[in-house]
């Protein structure tokens, strides 16, 4: 039976939602390298960090920073990656402003090179002509994203290479999610 994967992106149509800042340390700094948890690998324990608002509202269960686009998750949400995905992700706890409930930020360390650039609307790879040599073979486009799921082994939560935006869940990841009640996260087909 073949497996179906979704984009887990956030829902900017909420109704009066907050919008998140980058996660700071106790002392307010924001912490050094911030994209380090959208690159697909596990990276070191940034101790307690706290989550400023950039303007108050309703608090969402699956969430983006401003900035890096850094996920951070609702205690029930979190939950669900942990029972389903404990070897896919890292969940470090934090404290949203204005919050008593748990959150966390979520870091998908799974990276799978899934992506079926003949199913996409369009997928164009950087070249040498664009003047990025750094980017040269990653991806410059992928609009209407497909992957290939025969590419995707027992992962369960991943980025595509060379498109780390999207993070993709499975369908038993996001049927558990729905389940929850999950508010600020929607599932585009993939």
């Amino acid at each position: 039976m073949p497996r179906h994967f979704f984009e887990l992106e956030f829902d900017v149509d909420v109704p009066g939602r907050w919008y998140l800042r980058e996660p700071t340390n106790f002392e307010g700094q924001v912490v050094p390298d911030i994209w380090a948890f959208v690159y697909g690998r596990a990276v070191a324990d940034p101790g307690k960090l706290r989550v400023p608002l950039s303007r108050p509202g309703k608090p969402l269960d699956f969430d983006k920073t401003t900035v890096a686009g850094t996920p951070i998750v609702s205690g029930r949400v979190a939950d669900v990656f942990r029972e389903l995905a404990p070897n896919d992700v890292q969940l470090f706890p934090v404290d949203v402003q204005g919050q008593s409930e748990p959150y966390c930020l979520l870091n998908v360390t799974r990276v799978i090179r899934c992506i079926d650039d003949a199913a996409c609307e369009e997928a164009r790879l950087w070249t040498p002509q664009d003047g990025r040599p750094d980017r040269s073979g990653e991806y410059h486009v992928v609009s209407g994203l497909r992957i290939d799921p025969l590419a995707v082994n027992d992962e369960v939560v991943f980025r595509p290479w060379g498109y780390l935006l999207p993070i993709i869940v499975d369908g038993e990841v996001k049927a558990a999610m729905e389940r929850t009640g999950i508010v600020g996260g929607r599932f585009i087909a993939v």
